[in-house]
């Protein structure tokens, strides 16, 4: 009986399935010897689908994450504390730059990406999505929230995606100094006034728990991560970093003079970690809907962000066609 293919679907093709398994196969075999995937190098789609979306995601955040401190900037209590902030924001600024260019690598442009941002169907960190009404806050930030980013962030160094692991060595190495920042913030409010010291209670308490969620969801209730530590996109799981990141955080906070907002936080003998109280998920969940204090906020100052800068899109653009233009007639008048 003469074979047949549903309607639309493609004849098969025994070389075209072959080499397919091929790749396949040498994939297989450089994520199983630790070994790094580059943009040439064959890939599964969805490997390429999840690697877009998580470092687009990232950079995201980079460029979202500068508002609530980019906040300050204006109002820093110093010329030190200004300067220092300042060259925060421009190193979040160019991660951002950074992590969209590793992920045009893979096929997908940074316009594209940019658009699902400003179009709201882009995700980025629910972190930023809360405010900062005190220069406390700052401290806040760099502690916690950088100091979560660093957690999380350092595995991907050995991220089995060649473009993505190299730019976050240089992120991390900037993040670390973001993280010290934030302390030596916090150090010096804590050891000020008593209203210093209360603002920087305050602080640590709004975002301590936010910056524990900045891990993702429970492990049983993730995705995404079993897949990506399957193909060593991630090292560890979501649950291992957020424990890792307590462990941390206790004596620091005992060295800030300050209290983790956590009456589970208990040193487990058993475990050899400490515990940590629940966290509220159902807040998470409508964070990520957009359901935040701020996201309204952080999404239409980037949009009005994007289309004051247009001006200067376009005039790169006009001027990247002038030279262009310009290169084209000198190879004309070298060949005659």
């Amino acid at each position: 009986m003469e074979s047949t293919t549903p309607a639309g679907a493609p004849a098969a093709d025994p070389a075209r399935d072959a080499a397919r398994d091929t790749e396949s196969a040498e994939f297989d075999a450089v994520i199983a010897a630790d070994g790094r995937i580059e943009p040439r190098d064959a890939m599964p789609d969805a490997y390429r689908k999840t690697l877009v979306r998580q470092m687009s995601q990232h950079a995201n955040s980079e460029i979202i994450g500068m508002q609530p401190e980019g906040n300050w900037i204006t109002r820093a209590p110093s010329l030190m504390r200004k300067a220092i902030l300042m060259a925060k924001v421009q190193d979040e600024a160019g991660h951002g730059l950074y992590l969209y260019s590793a992920a045009e690598t893979l096929g997908t442009s940074r316009a594209e990406m940019t658009d699902a941002l400003l179009a709201g169907t882009a995700r980025y960190s629910s972190i930023f999505n809360y405010p900062t009404p005190t220069w406390a806050d700052m401290g806040a930030i760099g502690w916690l929230v950088d100091g979560a980013a660093i957690m999380n962030q350092m595995p991907l160094c050995r991220c089995s995606y060649g473009p993505y692991a190299r730019a976050m060595v240089r992120i991390c190495k900037e993040e670390s100094f973001h993280q010290r920042q934030g302390f030596e913030i916090l150090l010096t409010l804590s050891r000020g006034t008593t209203a210093q010291h209360e603002m920087a209670q305050d602080a640590v308490n709004r975002w301590y728990a936010p910056s524990l969620m900045m891990f993702g969801p429970p492990d049983a209730d993730s995705s995404h991560s079993a897949q990506s530590m399957a193909w060593k996109i991630k090292r560890f799981s979501n649950d291992e970093l957020r424990q890792r990141f307590v462990d941390m955080l206790v004596p620091q906070a005992e060295a800030l003079g300050l209290t983790l907002p956590d009456d589970g936080l208990r040193w487990n003998e058993q475990r050899g970690h400490y515990d940590y109280g629940d966290l509220d998920w159902a807040e998470f969940k409508a964070v990520l809907r957009g359901e935040g204090q701020c996201n309204a906020q952080r999404l239409a100052h980037r949009r009005r962000a994007h289309e004051d800068g247009a001006w200067v899109r376009d005039a790169a653009s006009a001027y990247a066609a002038k030279q262009a233009t310009k290169d084209a007639a000198r190879q004309e008048v070298s060949a005659a």
